[in-house]
């Protein structure tokens, strides 16, 4: 009779149990926010509108070694890459809240929109933020400026409530443009950081960080899907991960440095011979690039190898044999991610084929890669600030 007890009661308490793991598992999901993002083409007019664009385009390419300190008022730091697409979702600033469009960088850590004090003609065909009209907004005595090779970005800093889907950031710093040039052909309206506090050109608290200090997100990690073909359907994901997103298992990368999105790369193949990183190297995973950027003489070694020839500012292929061309494969700790000719040859809007791989024009110390869209449509990708590491799985 006593072990009969026993058996019902931790038969009893087996169940409470499962019920109480499940119940969890509800809570846990719910506590992830779903941001969509819209993957957005950008329509060049006219010949000199095009022109100017791939001047901007080609002179923009993300840095991660700048020419100066976070802490200086004004620092090169070339934002974007951004070739035919751009992946964006909405956020609000103020009471009552503004809506604007920004793209979500794994590259940067601050969040800046264009606002009323701008007085370029650029700032006017995007969203404003009127700060007048929002009775949370606080002005920070505080400017900083972005210089380009082609264009540039004054502003001031300050501080109001961001809302990213149903999370919120109360108090929260962010840039308000004064004054920009070269973004006239841009979808987006500002960018939100999301790489580690180190990377702030504002010197503050990421828009992240809060949210993880504020006890707005369960768990500090964030997630990228990108769509392969359609315009919607894009998410990024704050609190937790979603596994219906992608196939198998999750594989874990430490990070090189608590301080930005960079890994370390085994070796970069074609045909299982190697044709870059030979000896290692590093690779940053960057939401907000849309190709793959390497070093000038291997990328233009591995566009040799796949036979592309150059036409302006890219490298094209036959589209009618793609489907004939070698898979690239990137090792990052000891497991390879293939990357089909079908990912890295890109139709643009005349019907033409373009490799989506790209020389980064500067100049490094170490070989590094910037892993951008191309990549990452391909695999999702976990940022999980709590352990300071990346994972990466076969996308749906």
């Amino acid at each position: 009779m006593l072990r009969t007890r026993t058996s019902l009661s931790t038969w009893s308490q087996e169940r409470n149990m499962k019920w109480l793991l499940l119940l969890w598992l509800v809570a846990f999901s719910e506590c992830i926010v779903k941001i969509p993002l819209t993957r957005v083409q950008i329509i060049r007019k006219t010949r000199s509108e095009k022109k100017m664009l791939n001047n901007f385009l080609k002179e923009h390419a993300y840095s991660l070694y700048l020419t100066s300190s976070p802490g200086s008022k004004i620092t090169t730091h070339p934002l974007r890459n951004i070739q035919d697409m751009i992946y964006m979702g909405n956020i609000t600033i103020g009471t009552p809240p503004q809506e604007f469009q920004v793209a979500f960088d794994t590259a940067s850590a601050d969040l800046w929109v264009p606002s009323i004090f701008c007085t370029s003609p650029t700032c006017a065909s995007h969203v404003m933020f009127r700060h007048l009209e929002s009775s949370t907004f606080r002005l920070i005595r505080k400017t900083f400026g972005i210089v380009y090779g082609s264009g540039r970005m004054k502003g001031v800093v300050g501080r109001d409530t961001v809302r990213i889907g149903d999370l919120v950031s109360v108090d929260q710093q962010f840039g308000l443009s004064m004054e920009q040039s070269g973004f006239e052909e841009l979808p987006f309206d500002g960018v939100l950081g999301l790489s580690y506090p180190n990377m702030s050109f504002m010197g503050g608290i990421p828009i992240f960080d809060n949210l993880r200090n504020q006890g707005a997100i369960s768990e500090p990690v964030f997630a990228f899907y990108l769509s392969k073909s359609k315009p919607e359907g894009s998410v990024v994901m704050f609190g937790g991960v979603d596994k219906s997103y992608y196939q198998g298992t999750l594989n874990w990368v430490p990070l090189i440095q608590a301080r930005t999105w960079r890994v370390h790369m085994d070796r970069i193949s074609m045909n299982r011979q190697t044709i870059a990183c030979s000896g290692g190297c590093e690779a940053l995973l960057d939401t907000g690039t849309s190709l793959i950027q390497g070093p000038r003489s291997l990328v233009n070694n591995t566009l040799r190898l796949i036979g592309a020839t150059p036409r302006g500012s890219k490298h094209y292929v036959s589209c009618s044999a793609v489907n004939t061309l070698p898979s690239i494969d990137f090792t990052i700790n000891g497991i390879n991610y293939p990357l089909p000719a079908q990912a890295y040859a890109i139709k643009d809007s005349r019907g033409n084929c373009y490799i989506g791989i790209r020389e980064d024009s500067v100049s490094k110390s170490t070989e590094m890669w910037t892993l951008g869209d191309v990549f990452l449509r391909q695999y999702f990708s976990v940022y999980d600030r709590g352990n300071d590491r990346i994972g990466l799985a076969k996308a749906v």
